[in-house]
C-alpha cells in the first residue's frame, strides 16, 4: 500500500499491528487505522520494529523518522513522523 500522499512531517498514525501473520501487509480502514500485519513474534519489540519499517516503506521515509509514542507492548500503537 502506497501511503506517500499521507506522508506529513509532524504527523501522527493510530496503528493495529498483528504479529505472527503469515504474510505481511498493511490495509487501512474507513476510520483512517492503519492495520499491519507482519510475520516477525512478539517478543524483544521485534514484531514493532518490523511494523515501523514496513510502514516506514509505505510512507517512503527512513524508520529512524518514525518515533512508537504508545503502544510498546499491545497491538494499538500511535506513531509520530518525525520533521
Amino acid at each position: 500500500m502506497d501511503l506517500r500522499p499521507f506522508t506529513l512531517p509532524g504527523a501522527t498514525y493510530r496503528l493495529h499491528v498483528t504479529p505472527r501473520a503469515k504474510a505481511e501487509a498493511i490495509s487501512r480502514d474507513e476510520d483512517g487505522l492503519l492495520r499491519i500485519r507482519v510475520t516477525a513474534a512478539p517478543q524483544d519489540g521485534r514484531a514493532n520494529r518490523a511494523a515501523l519499517r514496513l510502514l516506514a516503506e509505505a510512507l517512503d521515509v527512513a524508520p529512524s523518522r518514525l518515533t512508537l509514542l504508545r503502544g510498546r507492548s499491545g497491538r494499538d500503537k500511535l506513531v509520530h513522523l518525525d520533521g
